[in-house]
């Protein structure tokens, strides 16, 4: 089965049952759906800064167990840093940098809500549904 790698927004929006998961639905059906080490440590961290009690923090982690984590090696910090590299004269952030590099280091689509963030990145596939 063909794999999709979400941007953390999209998994925020499932998770929430976010009205703009409706659109995305169509992008996520039928395709095992991964995510970045990086978007794990970033739900994990909105839920510590959101001080999640222990039911919606069992929540998250159903939701995040249900997806394939993919974490960090050469070839991804390869990526990485050509990344950084590449969006010196328009800086990206280091999460999305991280993001984006999962993808490329493993020639997966990006499913965003946040496509401007991941813009002039060689060889980026993204799927998204914003304006």
């Amino acid at each position: 089965m063909a794999v999709r790698l979400l941007d953390t927004n999209i998994v925020s929006f499932v998770l929430k049952g976010h009205s703009l998961a409706t659109g995305y639905q169509q992008h996520l059906a039928g395709y095992t759906l991964a995510i970045s080490f990086m978007t794990l440590a970033e739900m994990r961290e909105g839920a510590i800064l959101a001080g999640w009690g222990k039911r919606r923090v069992a929540r998250l982690e159903t939701t995040l167990n249900q997806l394939l984590v993919l974490h960090s090696d050469d070839a991804i910090c390869q990526k990485w840093a050509e990344v950084r590299a590449i969006r010196r004269a328009q800086p990206i952030g280091v999460a999305d940098a991280w993001i984006a590099a999962t993808a490329l280091a493993n020639d997966l689509e990006l499913v965003t809500h946040n496509p401007d963030d991941f813009q002039n990145i060689p060889g980026l596939k993204v799927i998204t549904e914003a304006p």
